[in-house]
């Protein structure tokens, strides 16, 4: 089925593997000319992240990734050292203003790093001046697609009413554990943490703490969705390139679903109405999901 955004026919994975394999070697190879982002898409998980990437991917001031929307670096791969990293991203020159050309703005999506401990910490020491966009979603609604999703992946093997039991025992002293040792990998915390995850002021707080309130701009799910045009503007002003009217904007990453119960939405709503408050007090208004 062709992409959405592209119109392109995927690769079949094979050859998707063997042209990633090709173009992970020649980033190594040539990493020393390499740049590093300006910006990140940093989550949170299940919110659009991939569909705003994919929409920027498109835009003429824009480069990221070739082959992939994020390299989880911050997160989970951060032993691999900084100039692996940039051997994942354009060349320099390709990138520099130069005879009438702008500046490219380079970036890459890992929904992971709004919620790893160490990732606010990592980016503000390796990117200086780098740029969040953090997409937001109804946590209730977050929380039962990334199940979903989980599930699918063969992540998850319980229920989503079970696994929400299980979630404080499995967390439990994760998140120390990784800001104690880094090079530790917490698969729970990862894949499992599905009310942490829809905590979203706190983990704001945190990058606020280490990049800056005015490094930080906030997208509503909902809103990019439902008016995509005018909430992608919002994001071309923050990362200072110009408007581009040949965007095209689709859905990716979703997947089919059963709607959530009734209670079990009701529980998810009290459960999180003080969540919710800390975020508007933080934002300065109520998400959208509140209003």
């Amino acid at each position: 089925m062709p992409d959405t955004t592209t119109g392109r026919l995927p690769l079949p994975e094979p050859v998707k593997y063997s042209v990633r394999s090709v173009h992970a070697a020649l980033g190594q190879a040539t990493r020393g000319v390499r740049t590093l982002p300006t910006f990140v898409v940093a989550g949170a998980q299940r919110c659009g992240t991939t569909s705003l990437f994919r929409s920027l991917a498109q835009h003429p001031q824009v480069a990221g990734p070739p082959l992939r929307k994020g390299v989880h670096y911050f997160d989970t791969g951060y032993h691999h050292g900084l100039d692996w990293y940039r051997g994942h991203f354009p060349l320099r020159v390709l990138v520099r203003p130069g005879s009438g050309r702008p500046r490219i703005e380079v970036g890459e999506s890992s929904p992971y790093y709004l919620f790893h401990p160490l990732a606010a910490e990592r980016l503000a020491r390796d990117l200086p001046g780098v740029k969040a966009v953090v997409m937001l979603r109804d946590p209730a609604e977050r929380a039962y697609s990334a199940h979903s999703h989980e599930l699918a992946r063969g992540f998850e093997t319980e229920p989503f009413e079970r696994a929400l039991e299980l979630e404080a025992d499995r967390l439990n002293g994760e998140e120390e554990r990784l800001r104690t040792d880094p090079a530790a990998h917490s698969h729970s915390h990862q894949h499992h943490a599905y009310l942490a995850r829809g905590r979203y002021a706190e983990q704001l707080q945190r990058l606020e703490r280490h990049l800056g309130r005015h490094r930080i701009h906030l997208v509503e799910s909902e809103a990019f969705f439902a008016d995509p045009e005018r909430v992608f503007a919002g994001v071309e002003d923050f990362l200072g390139i110009t408007h581009c009217e040949r965007i095209r904007f689709g859905r990716r990453n979703a997947r089919p679903r059963e709607g959530m119960p009734a209670g079990m939405r009701a529980r998810l709503d009290a459960y999180f109405a003080g969540p919710d408050r800390e975020l508007a007090v933080w934002w300065g208004r109520a998400p959208v999901w509140r209003e």
